[in-house]
């Protein structure tokens, strides 16, 4: 009973409100979640679950600690076991900054942090990814997670990623899917009512929904990009001790 109640008043809040009161509120519904089941490998923080959480209700998805989902914690445990982000001397670009990584990249030494956002107020700096205020090949690595199905031009903003990073970098860029999924993206600029974009691209917020051809959107900007299946290396046992979703695919990009 308790977990469906939480679960709906996360439903009902947004995001960015969650993460202003996180603090005091969350603190109080760790207590009644202590255990030993799950593990966020993000906040290295154990439960007996997660928070239910979502437009439809996904069970074992939200951590009460960091606020991370399950795109989140897996996205976290490819980097640590797929990449040498934690390893050596890095200039990271987090694109659109989400609360539970910034600690995590800000406490690493080896990683000197730049976030930049439009409206965020996590973000170090105030930028359009349209037009972003750097110089060609500046970043190792660019985080750009659920971004891209908000902004105006996706493709320019692919492109403005293209330029950015160093040629022997590396950008992951996920998009939300939604089953099934088209076989063509679908975006239609004279949809203007949030009624209408909840209706054809799953979110109010949405300028498109990403079909099969998402990779070769990519490709179109200069970019090449790897489909990794990242997720089929966990067990079921493991995808439910770190809170996992079954079919999220990593998109690593390079030049």
């Amino acid at each position: 009973m308790f977990s469906k109640v939480i679960g709906f008043l996360l439903k009902k809040f947004p995001r960015p409100f969650l993460q202003r009161i996180s603090k005091p509120i969350f603190l109080i519904i760790r207590l009644f979640y202590r255990g030993e089941k799950v593990l966020c490998p993000i906040c290295k923080k154990k439960f007996d679950k997660f928070l239910p959480y979502g437009r439809k209700i996904r069970k074992n998805a939200l951590c009460p600690n960091c606020l991370s989902l399950e795109r989140h914690r897996l996205l976290y445990l490819f980097l640590e076991r797929k990449t040498d982000i934690f390893k050596k001397n890095i200039k990271l670009l987090h694109i659109a900054p989400e609360q539970c990584f910034i600690n995590v990249f800000n406490n690493s030494k080896n990683i000197d942090y730049v976030s930049g956002d439009l409206f965020s107020p996590l973000a170090k700096i105030k930028m359009d990814i349209h037009n972003m205020p750097f110089q060609n090949n500046s970043f190792d690595i660019i985080l750009c997670n659920h971004v891209l199905e908000h902004v105006e031009d996706d493709k320019k903003a692919i492109k403005e990623i293209h330029r950015v990073m160093k040629k022997d970098g590396f950008s992951i860029l996920q998009v939300p899917f939604y089953y099934p999924i088209p076989q063509k993206t679908i975006e239609d600029k004279s949809i203007l009512s949030e009624k209408e974009r909840e209706k054809v691209y799953g979110q109010s917020d949405h300028l498109r929904k990403y079909g099969k051809d998402y990779d070769k959107r990519i490709l179109s900007q200069g970019l090449k990009v790897k489909k990794s299946n990242f997720i089929n290396s966990f067990s079921k046992k493991e995808k439910n001790y770190f809170g996992l979703q079954e079919k999220e695919i990593i998109y690593y990009c390079y030049k």
